[in-house]
């Protein structure tokens, strides 16, 4: 018999791994183009041990690396979950990021024809994400299986429950930012030269590599790395790993998702308390290098009002709802410090680093 699996937030809508899901027509458009940038990082792959310079390679696993401070640091912990606030010199820094990782294929709202997956897309969406986590209302719902939760959500329409509650995620703050708005405004022109442009004419014209190694190991072996690396934390997060923080949800402590992910894979914990910037507890910065990056920043006054978790509040969540049978219940799940539904008893005991006077 099929279990229930109770939302993350307060409404009623629930979902069952088993029930038959409604017919979500595929995308072809979207099938082959994710076919065809996989196609081409293969024979990436073949170009590095074949022909491309060593350079080119540590270009692209360079670039990767530094790219998905984009997402991570941006889209992620500061756009989605407002886990810190940033002056805009470090927004404009993240968000050129952002736009060389191009987060894609993906689609609006209520299934558009542009595929698009703008700082504001992806904020949407992972803040629908946290709110209503493992149900028909999740955008990349585990309940799934693996291939649906990794790529499969892209490849096809969204779900109606995904487009209904959609439309109830608050993201007047998003548009506020005159940023996020620039980059939501020219995005396709920004991404183009950002991410596939630019990489490919650097390893041309700075140390003599060919067009073509440049173009399959630079820009879509790069590009398909950094894909799957964040796709990962959807999939392999919410599948394998402990749970040390609730025992109730799928999301997992999974080292090699968070290794990938330049520090994403502390799911557990992130799904726990979504609003902390560090999204994880480990107390230093091994495979979080996310956290390290806003620190660094926080020196010298560019990423302030840091929230994290208390020691006391991880240690009273854990004892109520953790690994451990000690006889709690599911709670509320809000998507980060803004939300409404966000308790009142974690604001209280948050400790807020490097708060901004005034």
């Amino acid at each position: 018999m099929a279990t229930d699996i109770k939302v993350c937030d307060s409404t009623t809508l629930e979902t069952r791994p088993t029930e038959k899901q409604p017919y979500q027509p595929i995308v072809w458009r979207n099938v082959i183009l994710c076919s065809l940038v996989h196609l081409g990082a293969l024979y990436g792959i073949y170009l590095v041990f074949t022909s491309a310079k060593i350079t080119t390679t540590v270009f692209a696993i360079g670039l990767y690396q530094i790219s998905a401070i984009g997402i991570t640091a941006g889209a992620h912990r500061l756009w989605s979950h407002r886990a810190y606030k940033a002056k805009w010199q470090l927004r404009l820094i993240i968000i050129t990021l952002n736009t060389i990782a191009f987060q894609a294929i993906h689609r609006g709202l209520t299934d558009c024809h542009i595929l698009q997956n703008s700082v504001y897309d992806w904020a949407r969406d992972h803040r629908l994400h946290h709110k209503y986590c493992d149900t028909n209302a999740d955008p990349h719902n585990s309940n799934r299986g693996l291939f649906f939760s990794h790529v499969g959500w892209l490849l096809c329409r969204k779900h109606p429950d995904v487009i209904e509650k959609g439309r109830t995620i608050d993201t007047s703050d998003l548009l506020a930012d005159p940023i996020v708005a620039f980059q939501k405004k020219y995005f396709w022109f920004l991404i183009t030269w950002a991410c596939f442009i630019i990489p490919t004419l650097i390893p041309v014209y700075c140390w003599g590599e060919t067009w073509s190694n440049s173009w399959y190991v630079a820009v879509l072996l790069r590009y398909t790395l950094s894909l799957n690396a964040i796709w990962l934390v959807n999939s392999a997060a919410h599948a394998w790993g402990g749970k040390p923080y609730d025992r109730f949800i799928n999301a997992s402590e999974n080292l090699v998702a968070s290794i990938l992910s330049v520090g994403e894979g502390w799911h557990n914990y992130h799904h726990v308390f979504p609003w902390d910037y560090k999204t994880a507890e480990l107390g230093n910065y091994h495979f979080n290098y996310t956290t390290a990056f806003i620190d660094l920043f926080a020196k010298i006054g560019w990423a302030y009002d840091m929230k994290t978790s208390s020691t006391e509040l991880v240690r009273k969540r854990a004892s109520r709802t953790g690994l451990v049978d000690s006889g709690g219940d599911p709670v509320p799940l809000p998507w980060g410090w803004d939300d409404k539904d966000c308790p009142q008893s974690d604001r209280m005991e948050a400790t807020i680093i490097n708060r901004k006077q005034g």
